[in-house]
């Protein structure tokens, strides 16, 4: 896992890269600030954390809530993250699969030996059940819209709330998800 980790891009570098949605990437890139108290719980950890998150420029989960991850790890000392492509990489993909699906974004956290400790996504658990129940009763196009003001409503905040309670959780390096 170090070697994919190390040969991964940046987020600068995935955003720089981006085709699709390339100018909302970038908006959101220069707007995702993490809240106080959640850079102050992850930073209180007081451990080394990668991020290896998997992504692809044209998902509009990813859009919402990646930024606001590389954010949070920025804001961290000790922390590093770096994005993968999921149709890159189908085997890491497989390994994380939501409900048999290669829903991203994914998260995942690696320890300082690049040892898999957990892992979070494609959504925030409330978003998620959401769409999964009254979501999927809406025509396609109105779904997506709401699912778009909960991000915007939202800004990052849940998304990173539970990815900090995935680091906290995994602290000791169990290796256990979350």
């Amino acid at each position: 896992m170090k070697e994919r980790f190390l040969a991964a891009q940046t987020f600068a570098e995935f955003v720089e890269g981006a085709e699709a949605l390339a100018d909302l990437w970038k908006a959101m890139a220069r707007r995702a600030v993490p809240p106080a108290e959640l850079v102050e719980r992850a930073s209180s950890l007081g451990v080394r954390r990668n991020l290896l998150v998997l992504n692809e420029d044209w998902c509009g989960d990813a859009v919402n809530t990646v930024p606001y991850v590389a954010a949070l790890a920025e804001a961290v000392p000790g922390f590093e993250l770096r994005i993968v492509g999921r149709d890159a990489n189908p085997d890491l993909m497989d390994a994380h699969l939501t409900n048999g699906s290669r829903s991203i974004p994914v998260v995942i956290v690696l320890d300082e030996a690049y040892r898999e400790l957990g892992w979070w996504g494609p959504r925030p658990r409330e978003l998620q059940a959401w769409v999964l129940d009254e979501g999927l009763a809406l025509p396609a196009e109105e779904r997506y819209r709401e699912i778009r003001k909960w991000y915007a409503r939202d800004k990052g905040r849940t998304a990173l709330a539970e990815i900090v309670a995935l680091l906290e959780a995994t602290r000791e390096g169990a290796g256990q998800p979350v």
